[in-house]
């Protein structure tokens, strides 16, 4: 059976990140992470040192190992300055430790087995000036195998401006209905 799991990049409880991405979820039972609930340290670059990296006390290793066995990652991000949320950054750089950490052996090639999609808002005209971001999420799964399958954009600044964008509300009925179909044989709500 295919699974899903949502990481939420956002700092805002009910924000409109996490408002449009609900919306998507809609009757669908997946796994949702909200990264701000967790200790995402950042990394410290140890890729060329003789003994690589030191283990880090945070809860990290946790969310990979709640990540590793679904199908389908949604990554929910708000829009901050052009680009993903700092905690999403986060998280997504520390891939390059355990690239090399031997508890995760193939975590490249088992993070290449899943296929991604991006949800975020923003309030500067993301359609146009969140693509950069959304090519970001592109290179990044290329990098790592994953197949990235699609994205939704939203406009939205102050909590609830997001059901004001007839255009986002649009793609979330439609990204509902392909992970209704992707996600045949899940339990419905």
């Amino acid at each position: 059976m295919t699974s899903m799991i949502v990481l939420y990049g956002g700092t805002r409880p009910n924000g409109n990140t996490e408002s449009l991405t609900e919306q998507t979820l809609s009757g669908l039972e997946v796994e949702r992470i909200n990264l701000s609930q967790f200790s995402i340290a950042p990394i410290k670059d140890q890729r060329h040192e003789r003994g690589g990296f030191d283990p880090i006390d945070d809860d990290y290793d946790t969310i990979i190992d709640r990540l590793l066995p679904h199908d389908i990652i949604v990554f929910a991000t708000p829009i901050y300055w052009y680009s993903m949320s700092g905690i999403m950054k986060n998280f997504i750089d520390r891939w390059s430790q355990t690239m090399r950490d031997n508890r995760y052996p193939g975590f490249r090639e088992r993070l290449g087995e899943k296929t991604a999609y991006v949800i975020a808002v923003g309030g500067d005209n993301p359609h146009i000036k969140g693509l950069p971001m959304i090519q970001q999420f592109q290179y990044i799964c290329d990098f790592m195998g994953i197949t990235f399958a699609g994205y939704l954009l939203g406009q939205g600044s102050k909590p609830g401006d997001i059901r004001q964008d007839a255009r986002a509300q649009a793609g979330a009925v439609q990204l509902n209905a392909l992970w209704k179909e992707q996600l045949q044989g899940a339990r419905v709500k």
